[in-house]
């Protein structure tokens, strides 16, 4: 079953994460290759990749039972919701508990494709779009973070509030990966924001901004899927995805804002040394006599000693 899929622990992504910096050192100490060159280039974001992963793993296991306020928070979530008209998500919670082939595939979804998918696209966008790599995983770094900061905030998502219709529908199907509240892959009361839409919204934005494919609507409705899914589940909330959506334009802002900023001091970095370059040293310099000048900087006074002219 999907559910008994065990995904990599928080020691397995350190461990891995150590490895590939050890090897990727070992490399840079051999004969340089275009082999060995893009090897380390691999093995560099590889070590990131599961670096990020170990932290977040790390990060959802602090703390699991805390539930202090989760389902008043939750509650008033729902109240937030209705004064703003947004549509209940108890519909589409519904309407997969009734049609058994639409909860049986969201459950499906839910479970297997989040963290696949972002894996995925990280390669593929890598290996497709190396220009325009760095910048999406620093975008997916960032709105993370945001995201486990945010969760410190504890909410219960729809299905631990069954007395208003909801239903847990990765249950019906066998396919729960949380099991009681302080086991499973993550903390229980968790839902804000949804680290699921997050992803899904990374991944949606970076195809249609890096791809030039008509394919690629295709593989950017993975985020609305997503936004379906987590909600007919039972799983969050639209306020949870429309705050991680929130976060993704933040980082998207906070990465473009970074990269200028490096940009600008890379730019009068080059010109310090452009000019430092292609001035001339003091010993280098006469006066229309052909004596020798001393520069003292700028602002100097002129005065005459012996037969130099020291400015």
């Amino acid at each position: 079953m999907i559910a008994a899929m065990r995904w990599p622990t928080w020691q397995h992504a350190w461990i891995a994460t150590a490895v590939c910096l050890v090897v990727m050192f070992a490399l840079r100490r051999v004969r340089p290759s275009r082999t060995t060159a893009v090897a380390v280039v691999s093995l560099r974001e590889l070590a990131i990749l599961t670096g990020l992963y170990g932290l977040w793993r790390t990060a959802r296991k602090l703390p699991l039972v805390q539930a202090d306020g989760a389902i008043e928070r939750a509650r008033s979530i729902v109240e937030v919701q209705e004064a703003i008209w947004l549509p209940s998500e108890l519909t589409l919670n519904r309407w997969a508990v009734d049609v058994d082939w639409l909860g049986w595939a969201s459950s499906v979804y839910y479970v297997g494709m989040h963290v696949p998918g972002i894996l995925v696209f990280l390669v593929w966008m890598f290996w497709r779009h190396r220009d325009r790599y760095s910048r999406w995983r620093n975008v997916l770094a960032i709105t993370t973070a945001g995201c486990l900061f945010i969760r410190f905030w504890r909410v219960a998502p729809p299905r631990f509030l069954p007395d208003l219709g909801y239903v847990d529908v990765t249950i019906l199907h066998d396919m729960d990966v949380y099991g009681p509240v302080g086991t499973g892959v993550s903390g229980q009361f968790v839902a804000m924001p949804s680290i699921h839409v997050a992803w899904a919204a990374v991944i949606g934005f970076g195809i249609v901004a890096a791809s030039t494919s008509r394919w690629k609507w295709l593989f950017a409705a993975h985020f609305p899927i997503t936004i379906f899914v987590v909600a007919a589940t039972g799983h969050h909330w639209w306020l949870d995805g429309a705050v991680a959506i929130a976060l993704v334009g933040l980082a998207l802002a906070i990465e473009s804002a970074g990269r200028r900023a490096v940009d600008a001091m890379r730019r009068r970095t080059g010109s310090v040394q452009a000019v430092s370059s292609a001035r001339p040293p003091a010993s280098e310099l006469s006066d229309e006599r052909g004596e020798q000048v001393v520069e003292l900087g700028e602002g100097g006074e002129l005065r005459e000693f012996g037969d130099h002219v020291v400015r």
